[in-house]
C-alpha cells in the first residue's frame, strides 16, 4: 500500500482515468459495430463523421495507437463508400 499522500492521490486519479478511458473506448467500439451493420448509405455517411471523430479523440488521448486509429477509419471509410 502507498505510504505518501501524493501516491494515494495518484491511485485515485489513475482509477478515475481508467474508468473514463474504458467507457470512451467501449462507446466507440459500439458505434463502430453499429456503423458496420448499417446498409443505408446516407445514414452511414452521417454516422461515419461522428465515429471518425470519436476514433481521433481516442488516438489523441493515447487510448488507442495512432496507426490503429488510421486503420479503423480507413476500413470504415471503405465500408461506407461501398454501400
Amino acid at each position: 500500500m502507498a505510504n505518501h499522500k501524493s501516491a494515494l492521490k495518484r491511485i485515485r486519479s489513475n482509477e478515475t482515468k481508467r474508468l473514463r478511458n474504458r467507457y470512451q473506448h467501449k462507446t466507440t467500439r459500439n458505434a463502430i459495430k453499429k456503423l458496420r451493420e448499417l446498409t443505408d448509405k446516407k445514414e452511414a455517411e452521417t454516422l461515419f463523421s461522428s465515429v471518425a471523430s470519436m476514433i481521433d479523440k481516442l488516438a489523441k488521448r493515447n487510448i488507442i495507437h495512432d496507426n490503429k486509429a488510421a486503420n479503423l477509419k480507413s476500413k470504415l471509410a471503405k465500408h461506407v463508400s461501398s454501400l
